[in-house]
């Protein structure tokens, strides 16, 4: 994939944004008090990204302690879009404002008690880096250019790679 050095920060941003939103689930990766990762997906509920992600989880939970134990976590995104993987710092909160403006119904089917659910907590995630790789071509021309590398043994140019510091 092409690495293009002349993007602009709010071109970083639709990029970003496009790429968890267009997601229907993330892969959280935390660690336990052994090292051990654990991945696990969860719901994707917001319709932007400005370096938090957040989700609805219950708590206590064995990823809620995890994460109270070590809050280095990773999130993954991957759609027809293309992949994003964000290295932050979780949290859990507890924070009503930020439930209800996750709530919604695919959220409902998670928490028996509904909206009032006790269980109810929300992992914030502060991205301290990300890296994305996009899909730059429309699906059948990105299929044509990975079979002319094939034949020919070169690498094909279907997107784009960048690393990104918050």
């Amino acid at each position: 994939m092409a690495h293009d050095e002349h993007r602009t920060a709010h071109d970083e941003h639709e990029r970003l944004s496009d790429l968890v939103t267009a997601a229907k689930a993330a892969l959280l990766t935390t660690r336990a008090v052994d090292g051990t990762l654990h991945s696990r997906p969860l719901a994707v509920l917001q319709d932007d990204f400005d370096g938090r992600i957040w989700f609805l989880v219950e708590a206590p939970s064995e990823k809620t302690r995890e994460i109270e134990g070590d809050p280095h976590v990773n999130v993954s995104f991957a759609s027809k879009k293309g992949y994003l993987s964000v290295a932050g710092t979780a949290r859990v909160t507890r924070d009503e404002a930020l439930i209800d403006e996750l709530w919604g119904p695919s959220a409902q089917a998670w928490f028996e008690g509904g909206r009032e659910d006790p269980a109810i907590a929300v992992i914030e995630v502060s991205a301290d880096s990300a890296e994305y790789w996009a899909m730059t071509e429309p699906g059948i021309f990105a299929l044509v250019k990975a079979t002319k590398a094939m034949i020919t043994g070169e690498q094909p140019d279907i997107g784009e790679n960048r690393t990104i510091e918050f």
